[in-house]
């Protein structure tokens, strides 16, 4: 038998049939609600009501402070619906197989553990560049979530002077949308007009307004991975999201970690960066992972 597995974003829910190794059979996407939890559900259940006699588990991956054990969500990221919300007893009125859920960002940790590149690593950080940042922290092996389940947010670490969360937090200086919004102001452009694909190949054709950005999203990356490395001092940080299959992107935080280690009178830890070795997948296959940990039979 095999499982289904659900990645839920803000744009799309995507879905895939898997065996305990990971192989993908089948796989689809349904446009996410933004409405109500009802027909969020209903979407969930059309999709498990389509494989049900191929399946003997379920797994989500989702954005927000979840409880995986409770099957709780708590602060719901951008599904407002979901606050608050036990999503395994919801599902209850639809199927009694076994469910888990966990965070997006701790799943794409998870794939890296199980079979990426924190395989051989006992302390480890994913970072993952989106709209947002969010990831995992990886310690002894384990998924660290510490004592409200929020290790691992980093959208919300403070970089810059001033009290303002919309003007300091790392997500506003670190994500996706940062790049885009950069480069919008450079060029005098709406925002909507861009998107990462159209930015790299400017990168690609080296102009002047695209490379800035993007230096200035290396920098800002580059000093919260400085200082999650004093304050962990993993063996190594990962970066992943779509944004990271751009190799100039790993070139250009590593330069300008190397400018903040020159800066340094003394002889510290460097941080070891490599990128994910699971982009689109790899919340489903970390949700995968969380299944069969929980339910090891």
């Amino acid at each position: 038998m095999k499982k289904l597995i659900f990645d839920v974003g803000a744009s799309a829910i995507k879905y895939a049939l898997m065996d305990n190794d990971a192989h993908i059979y089948e796989k689809g996407k349904e446009v996410t609600p933004h409405d109500n939890f009802e027909h969020f559900l209903t979407i969930l259940k059309s999709i498990y009501e389509k494989y049900q006699t191929q399946i003997d588990g379920i797994a989500l991956s989702l954005p927000g402070t979840i409880d995986s054990v409770r099957g709780q969500i708590y602060a719901p990221g951008g599904l407002s619906y979901n606050e608050n919300i036990n999503l395994v007893d919801k599902m209850r009125s639809f199927t009694q197989l076994p469910i888990t859920i966990e965070n997006d960002g701790k799943s794409a940790a998870l794939a890296e553990v199980w079979k990426g590149n924190l395989k051989d690593c006992q302390d480890g950080i994913v970072i993952v560049v989106g709209s947002g940042l969010g990831g995992g922290i990886i310690k002894d092996g384990q998924l660290w979530k510490g004592q409200h389940l929020f290790a691992g947010e980093f959208s919300y670490i403070f970089q810059g002077e001033g009290t303002s969360f919309m003007e300091n937090a790392w997500a506003v200086k670190g994500s996706t949308t940062a790049l885009i919004m950069d480069v919008a102001r450079r060029k005098n452009i709406e925002a909507s007009q861009l998107d990462g694909y159209r930015i790299f190949q400017w990168v690609e054709a080296l102009d002047e307004e695209a490379c800035a950005a993007l230096q200035t999203l290396a920098k800002n990356l580059a000093i919260g991975i400085y200082n999650l490395q004093c304050i962990l001092d993993p063996q190594k940080i990962l970066i992943g999201g779509g944004i990271s299959q751009q190799p100039i992107l790993i070139e250009k935080i590593q330069e300008e970690l190397n400018k903040i280690y020159e800066k340094i009178p003394f002889d510290i830890p460097h941080a070891q960066i490599d990128n994910c070795c699971y982009y689109n997948d790899s919340n489903m296959i970390g949700a995968l992972y969380n299944f069969l940990t929980m339910y090891p039979w």
